[in-house]
């Protein structure tokens, strides 16, 4: 997480990753920094270093270029569509242009959380 986040900022963005966690049963990470070399390559690149890349999420933003990239392993791409993730990227960079890094953060976490959680199934009995 970036440097310029307060203990404070910390908490809350390490609360809305439990809750989408909770809510997804995927994994979420979130990077804030300077992407090295081309952004999506980078985020590629860090999505893939995680403990299970194929059940995770991952949120890299560099606030300096001005970048938003979101990296979806294969089992959450079964579920969460490129329209969800585009939506989510959206309401971020709309936080992030009113100076709200957190709450873009908060919010997008939130949105592609509820957009991958397992559908519920009702089972009839026989």
């Amino acid at each position: 997480m970036a440097r310029e986040f307060t203990a404070a900022q910390r908490v809350s963005l390490d609360q809305a990753i439990r809750a989408a966690e909770q809510v997804s049963r995927f994994e979420f990470s979130v990077f804030v920094g300077t992407a090295e070399g081309e952004p999506r390559a980078f985020a590629e690149r860090l999505h893939s270093s995680l403990s299970t890349p194929s059940r995770s999420v991952l949120i890299m933003v560099d606030p300096m270029a001005r970048l938003v990239e979101v990296v979806t392993g294969a089992e959450v791409r079964r579920v969460l569509t490129d329209h969800e993730v585009a939506l989510a990227v959206l309401e971020m960079q709309s936080e992030f242009a009113s100076g709200d890094l957190l709450r873009g953060l908060r919010r997008g976490t939130s949105m592609l959380a509820m957009a991958s959680r397992a559908p519920r199934t009702l089972h009839a009995e026989a």
